[in-house]
């Protein structure tokens, strides 16, 4: 009875195990795609825009699939990439996509560019899949806003600030200067007091002596 109940709690034990060792690979193999620190993307109508995407992963990469989609439903192009040391192979592209990325350098790029007007504005979805993580899948979205005319940017709020710390600067340098030229003009100043009191005490002392030999001179003879 003693073993059979080992038995049961050992096989209960296995689901819990399983689960963590499933995490644990999870944790290792994980597949990341990332379109950059900024998602909004400003273009021209009529010009051409590139829109960045790259991935990564821990274990390499074996006939791995991506893809670009618009607004999530149109696909507007599609590739494959063998293993690290091809380049990807173009399965469909929207007439106006082009492939611009390379994945045998550094990163694994597999941006696209393309020329738009304001229709195209919206958002543009890279999805990826890798087979050799047990077909892990990331996705990464780009906001793109078409405008006839890109604003230039205010700066004028920075341009007060940058001048009023340099306008701080400058008065906290003149300040020192001051007090520096000050402190020196005191300096020099004392220094000559000490030396017209040392002056003036040495011909104190004297003029005390040659008294005092004049009054021993004029002294009355003893009788």
């Amino acid at each position: 009875m003693a073993a059979d109940g080992s038995s049961a709690r050992l096989c209960r034990s296995w689901p819990a195990a399983a689960l963590l060792g499933l995490q644990l690979f999870s944790m290792a193999v994980t597949l990341e795609v990332s379109v950059g620190k900024n998602h909004l993307v400003m273009a021209l109508n009529g010009s051409e825009v590139q829109l960045p995407c790259i991935f990564t992963t821990c274990i390499g990469f074996k006939n791995l699939d991506f893809t670009w989609y618009y607004n999530s439903t149109d696909l507007i192009y599609h590739g494959t990439i063998q293993n690290k040391a091809s380049e990807p192979t173009m399965l469909y592209a929207d007439s106006r996509v082009r492939f611009i990325g390379t994945t045998t350098g550094k990163e694994n790029n597999i941006s696209i560019s393309m020329f738009v007007d304001f229709d195209d504005a919206g958002k543009y979805t890279c999805h990826v899949r890798n087979p050799k993580e047990m077909n892990a899948e990331h996705n990464a979205t780009i906001i793109l806003k078409v405008v006839q005319e890109l604003v230039p940017v205010d700066n004028t709020l920075t341009r007060i600030i940058v001048g009023t710390v340099g306008g701080l600067v400058g008065l906290l340098v003149l300040i020192l200067v001051i007090k520096k030229i000050i402190l020196l003009i005191l300096k020099k100043s004392q220094e000559k007091k000490k030396e017209c009191l040392v002056s003036s005490s040495g011909i104190d002392n004297t003029e005390n002596g040659l008294a005092g030999s004049k009054a021993k001179q004029k002294a009355p003879p003893k009788a």
